[in-house]
């Protein structure tokens, strides 16, 4: 008798410290912009921004319900500029699944999109690439145009990629 209240107790004893235990391991939020200077050329300009599903249209108006739509979770937006001239913005959206990333990015594609490896499927423009990775889907927007635009975004992608 006294062996089976042992097992009790450490049954009981388990239960009440496993939740302390494994609250920890949570998956916390992490950060997928890159710091500055750790993609040559590149200097991250301002704070990142979080806008949750419900106030994305105060940052996308017009196309926030697209998003809804497709399970956004979370967009988080920073700004960055490249050899200080060439200035871009990295949106990156967290999407409920893979499946919502997938969605928006092939709604959004033109004739002239350029498919390149990055993440599980990206597409590049002249001033922007975008592609998708698991749940996120990102989007990196530069300004102006420049002869090292292309290069240079791609090389910022590839930052935000290793990051996720």
């Amino acid at each position: 008798m006294i062996h089976l209240n042992r097992w009790k107790l450490v049954v009981i004893a388990l239960a009440l410290v496993a939740p302390l235990v494994f609250s920890g391991c949570k998956k916390g939020k992490h950060d997928p912009f890159p710091a500055s200077g750790s993609v040559s050329g590149w200097q991250k300009t301002g704070d990142t921004r979080v806008f949750e599903a419900k106030d994305l249209w105060q940052y996308i108006d017009g196309d926030a319900e697209q998003y809804i739509q497709a399970g956004v979770v979370s967009t988080s937006t920073s700004d960055y500029k490249y050899q200080g001239q060439l200035e871009a913005v990295i949106d990156v959206h967290t999407m409920r699944d893979a499946a919502g990333a997938k969605k928006i990015l092939e709604t959004g594609q033109t004739n002239d999109a350029k498919t390149i490896q990055l993440g599980d499927t990206g597409i590049q423009y002249a001033q922007s690439v975008i592609f998708r990775k698991g749940p996120y889907l990102v989007r990196i927007v530069a300004y102006e145009s420049n002869p090292d635009a292309p290069q240079a975004l791609l090389a910022l992608a590839h930052g935000v990629e290793a990051k996720l």
